[in-house]
């Protein structure tokens, strides 16, 4: 009978033990994300979740730019994130002033610009470099986005295209808001934004890519913060991101998955 409480109690003692493992093993993890890479995050968390026991709580911001939802914005008030997910070009920046570990950076996905109208709308020709020239010209009214599409076009394309000028009456940079959104409801004629922010947007027509002559193909990559106090499930995190089983995801939301190793 004694020898039966004891075994009783060791077994006991190892299912509260494994219990208490467990309890300790689940982490939440902060994570900001920009809009290109948002609809694939969003699918892909509740996966990850199941799979890992772990708990992701989801922000949203711009890569660049000064409105008060950016990332820099919010970096820069003090919040405080684990892993962001965000244009390349804009994580390195974070990673020379040392608010993202140096080599953490994964690239996850390649982003490219696409153009939409409103449902219904005739669909413009931006078939070639000259055809996109002559839409820019024609258009009422044209929204961007403020982030890294939106900065491309307005600071290097429309210069390029020699169109800058005169969009100066037409085109608008769109703050704190999707560029389709602007667009559904009328206040542009046409909108230009990565191709993966417009698709889910309702009330448009996705028109197509800009050509490839003047596309910017941009990378999205996550990075841990040098503040995170869990480098652990912030590194498994971003490893399921970059995996073959989230690449489908990543695919059907309107960017490239790039499957990258792992730098650690």
């Amino acid at each position: 009978m004694n020898s039966f409480s004891a075994l009783s109690r060791s077994l006991l003692a190892i299912a509260l033990l494994g219990a208490s493992l467990g309890c300790v093993s689940a982490a939440e993890i902060q994570v900001i994300t920009s809009g290109a890479f948002s609809a694939a995050f969003k699918e892909l968390v509740p996966i990850y979740e199941k799979k890992s026991g772990h708990t992701v709580k989801i922000s949203f911001g711009a890569s660049m730019g000064s409105a008060p939802d950016a990332i820099p914005a919010r970096l820069t008030r003090g919040e405080k994130f684990d892993v962001l997910i965000l244009a390349g070009p804009a994580l390195d920046g974070f990673i020379k002033k040392g608010d993202v570990t140096p080599d953490s950076r994964v690239d996850l996905a390649v982003s490219t610009i696409g153009v939409a109208v409103r449902h219904g709308s005739p669909k413009p020709d931006i078939s070639s470099v000259e055809a996109l020239k002559k839409t820019l010209l024609a258009a009422k009214s044209i929204a961007y986005s403020a982030s890294a599409s939106g900065t491309y076009l307005s600071t290097e394309l429309f210069p390029r295209l020699g169109v800058a000028e005169p969009l100066k009456d037409t085109a608008k940079k769109i703050y704190s808001e999707r560029v389709g959104t602007v667009v559904a409801r009328g206040d542009a004629e046409l909108g230009f934004q990565q191709v993966s922010e417009l698709l889910p947007i309702e009330g448009i027509d996705f028109v197509g890519e800009i050509p490839a002559e003047v596309q910017q193909a941009v990378p999205f990559s996550a990075g841990i913060t040098t503040n995170t106090q869990d480098v652990g499930t912030a590194r498994d995190l971003i490893q399921f991101m970059a995996s073959s089983e989230a690449a489908p995801i990543i695919k059907k939301t309107g960017m490239n998955p790039l499957m990258s190793r792992m730098p650690w």
